[in-house]
Formats: C-alpha cells, structure tokens, sequence
C-alpha cells in the first residue's frame, strides 16, 4: 500500500472511530438508541462502576449529549426566568461552561407538568445547538461558549412546556412547535438560524381546544425509494414533508394529543405512538396525500408508550409503556412476542448495546434486559433519585442524567480515558 493510499484508510477508520465515539442528539447517533457499543457496564450502585458524579443546579430533564471530550445538556430556574447550557468534562467530569443563554420575565406556569430544559441538544464539530421551544433557540461554540446565533421570535404556548427536541440533517436543522395556539414546523440554516422553510400544520384537529391541539414528539428524517422526508408527529395525526422544501408528502390520522415518542424507520415502515391513545403504529412511508386508509400496516393497542421511544433489535421491537409494561413485538406484523410487568413509571427512552436494553425508570432503576426474543432479566440497578432524561452512550460508558445529577456509568476496568 502506497503512503498516500495508507493515510487515507487511516483517516477514514479514524473518521468513523470518533463518529461511534460520540452521542450527538436525542436517541444517539442515528436518533433510534442504538449504541452500536460491543461492552457496556451491567451493574452498578452508588459505589459500584460511577466512574464520576457532577451536581447539575436547577431543573431540566433534557438528555445529555457527548462530542470527543465535552458532554453537554441543558438546565433552567424552576421558575423558569433563567436558562442554562452545561458543558461538563467527559473524563473527569469538571464543569467546563454553565452559560446563561435566555432569560424571561413572565414565562408559562409549567412547572407542575414539565422543565423548563426539557428538549435534548444537537451537537456537531464546534457546535452545539439548544432548544428552549417558544424561548429561544441557539447555537454556541463548543469551545468558547459564546453564542453563534439566537432566534426568540418562533411563537408558540406550549401550555405544558416544551419538550420537541431539535434534530439536523445536512445544513438544516427542524423542530416542530405544537402548541396550544400555534402548531407548525420549521428548518433553520444551522449555520446562521435564519427560517429555510417554515410549514404550518394543515391537520384538521375537529376541535377549537387548543389543549388538544399540542404534541412534544422529535421528527426523524428518513430516505426511502429516492423521497428523503421528515417524519413529524403532531396530535391527531403525523406528516411527512420534503426535507429540502417542506412541501407536505403525506399525512396520517391516528388520532391522540401530546405525542412524545420519536418515530423509529425500518425497512419501509416508520413506528408512531400517537401519545394519549397508548397506541403503536406501522406505517408505510411511500404514500402520497391522505394515507389513513391505505398505509397502516398495522396498530398495537395495548399498552403502548405516551412518552418513552421503543428500540428495534434484529427485526424485534421493544417499548416500555409509562407505567412500566414492557412489550416486544414483531416489527413486520406487529404480533406480540411476550409482555411484562417490570415495574415503576417511566419517561426515558431506552438504548440497546450488545445485546443489552437498558430501561431507566423515574424511581431511578435502570432495569437491563437481553435483547430476545424471552424476557430475561439480567440486572436492576438504583442510582440516585428520578430518570426524565434518556441515557447517551459513548465509548463503552453510558451517561445518566437524573433530577440533579450527571453520572457516568462505567466498569472499573474500563475506567481509562476512552
């Protein structure tokens, strides 16, 4: 091999070794709680593989997100007048940056029902992306801190908070306003925010109760037979539009509010949870128009998450409903593989790494199970006090958010700088 020809390959395997390295949004790298890890830590306590513990002050239940050396997460006031962006060492776990980036005189009374930081980070090399919903949105040197761009005048009354996590895709990056007075979605140019496009909801809700009307769910961009389109779950129903344009592709009705599940896409199929109806959905991603009856494949109604985003292993789908049911299902069909009880109240998604699904639950048990076909359980672990935020996994170590603490997760002989 020639010295050139050798450079280049070490590149490329450098490249991808920092790309499975890192956690850069809501769900990991391909927004699905896929790790891809071959190792991941089983057991843990208090005094058991906690490699480092860091105190996060206020009240957030965003998820953290991981770059090269930096983990980066979101927090607000309770009352919400004040919001925070955190930039925590990934080795050490030394506070780097704690940014004030918005304040507000008179927000929303969504404490009871919702944080103030409750949408996950985007990050990319030398910047991080945060999404505060109708309060701001901005995008910050990850080496400074300092504020690259800022938009505050995307309108919208969440009525509960915000909780619709930003995603990018190219030179864009979209999140969906479903609110009680305004619901649409919109891309902004990552590299100044300023509006590409901007799409109002065209869903007949067949209600003026603006409640109804809300949803917090995390579009998922999905490439299929020549269409790249971004999959967007609203009450009532879910739209497809042209990721470049916005112009609508589809639309389905299934009925429901406050969606929160990020849709999962495999093999022509996209899975939604439509939020308050418990229900789950497979629906073909090649329509055109009004597809309500003619590309569901399948619904699964029974027990089917509000919140918590399901994982896809090996043709198996696995969900954890909010009150701690876990189903795995047959992803083609939708027929029930088994059903159990595992207990507790859940609002975090799971991963899946080696063969491992890690399902952490708001009492602050993280309850792992194999990835089968037969419900085994292989470990239930407490650490600390509640779960909101979901897991990020990177380098074989997995970093749990709870209510006022970042720890990072980790066997002891796999303590090393990663």
């Amino acid at each position: 091999m020639s010295t050139i020809r050798f450079l280049v390959a070490l590149l490329i395997v450098t490249q991808t070794g920092l790309a499975a390295d890192n956690w850069p949004q809501f769900r990991g790298p391909t927004g699905d709680g896929q790790t891809g890890a071959k190792h991941l830590p089983l057991i843990w306590s208090e005094s058991k593989n906690v490699k480092w513990q860091t105190k996060i002050h206020g009240k957030g239940w965003s998820s953290p997100v991981v770059w090269e050396e930096q983990v980066w997460l979101t927090t607000a006031t309770e009352d919400g007048k004040q919001m925070f962006v955190v930039c925590v060492d990934r080795d050490i776990g030394n506070i780097i940056h704690d940014i004030l980036v918005f304040e507000n005189a008179a927000p929303e009374d969504t404490k009871r029902f919702n944080s103030f930081a409750s949408p996950t980070p985007v990050i990319e090399e030398g910047r991080v992306y945060v999404h505060f919903g109708s309060y701001g949105t901005a995008c910050l040197d990850t080496d400074s801190g300092t504020t690259i761009w800022s938009r505050r005048d995307l309108e919208c009354n969440h009525w509960r908070g915000p909780g619709s996590s930003p995603i990018i895709d190219g030179d864009l990056l979209f999140v969906a306003f479903d609110g009680y007075d305004k619901q649409y979605v919109v891309a902004l140019n990552k590299h100044h925010g300023k509006t590409a496009w901007l799409k109002d909801r065209s869903i007949d809700y067949d209600t003026n109760n603006g409640d109804l009307k809300k949803a917090f769910s995390t579009c998922t961009v999905v490439d299929y037979e020549g269409r790249r389109q971004l999959i967007a779950p609203a009450a009532v129903g879910t739209v497809s539009y042209d990721v470049a344009t916005g112009n609508e592709l589809w639309q389905v009705r299934h009925g429901g509010m406050n969606a929160a599940v990020r849709p999962l896409f495999s093999d022509g199929l996209v899975f939604i949870a439509p939020g308050s109806t418990k229900k789950l959905h497979a629906v073909r991603v090649d329509g055109i128009g009004d597809v309500t009856e003619t590309s569901i494949k399948w619904t699964h109604a029974k027990s089917g998450p509000m919140r918590p985003s399901p994982v896809l292993v090996n043709g198996m789908l696995f969900t954890i409903s909010d009150d701690g049911v876990a189903t795995c299902l047959q992803a083609k069909t939708g027929e029930v593989i088994w059903q159990k009880r595992v207990g507790g109240n859940f609002r975090a998604s799971p991963i899946h790494g080696a063969g491992r699904i890690y399902f952490s639950s708001m009492e602050g048990k993280t309850t792992v199970i194999e990835a089968s076909a037969e419900y085994k359980v292989l470990a239930e672990n407490q650490l600390g006090d509640e779960y909101q935020a979901s897991p990020a996994e990177a380098g074989g170590a997995i970093f749990l958010r709870s209510s006022n603490t970042l720890y990072r997760i980790e066997e002891n002989e796999r303590n090393s700088k990663p």
